[in-house]
């Protein structure tokens, strides 16, 4: 299996209903994101609006979560789902159908989240500055494009719960022969 990575960029602009134009590394535009909110600011989805190929959708479900959202096709495909399974969690699930992934916060300080697989760890991060003009992604070949836009969606709806570093789905420290023994 090749340790290959693949790096997009963000560029954000307008502030009530901002759009993420989507970069590839090489720096042409792969589509546009934008947020929709309702009256009262709250963010209600999302249309993800590509230079070649199908328009994405994501959309809240009704219910009282944090994070309960949906990604559809433009043709009612669903593609998956997400929840925050506690308020005070910054976890947030997201389900495809096919495997569980979790979106967590980085390990160190900082803004920015990583998206877990629940078997082969960590596919993909999302690092963003603490000035929230733009974001650079790394994702590996196991995760596709469209999930990976669905986390930095979600990612994106609450920036700030991700300064601080979390252990969640960190690498298991007793695999490591030599901090196994300390402390004990």
């Amino acid at each position: 299996m090749s340790d290959k990575t693949d790096t997009f960029r963000t560029k954000i602009s307008g502030w009530w209903s901002p759009r993420h134009s989507i970069l590839n590394g090489e720096g042409q535009l792969l589509g546009v994101l934008t947020i929709e909110r309702n009256w009262r600011g709250m963010i209600v989805g999302g249309e993800y609006q590509p230079e070649k190929g199908e328009r994405l959708l994501m959309r809240r479900e009704p219910g009282l979560q944090r994070a309960q959202f949906s990604l559809w096709t433009a043709e009612r495909e669903w593609l998956g789902s997400s929840i925050r399974p506690h308020p005070f969690q910054r976890r947030i699930d997201v389900w495809t159908g096919v495997r569980p992934y979790r979106v967590v916060p980085k390990l160190t300080l900082g803004r920015g989240w990583r998206v877990v697989a629940s078997k082969t760890g960590e596919v993909a991060s999302i690092d963003q500055p603490l000035v929230p003009r733009g974001s650079t992604w790394h994702s590996q070949p196991k995760i596709d494009f469209e999930l990976l836009l669905f986390c930095y969606f979600l990612g994106s709806l609450a920036p700030m719960e991700s300064l601080l570093p979390t252990s969640i789905d960190a690498p298991n420290r007793s695999d490591n022969p030599k901090t196994a023994h300390q402390g004990s």
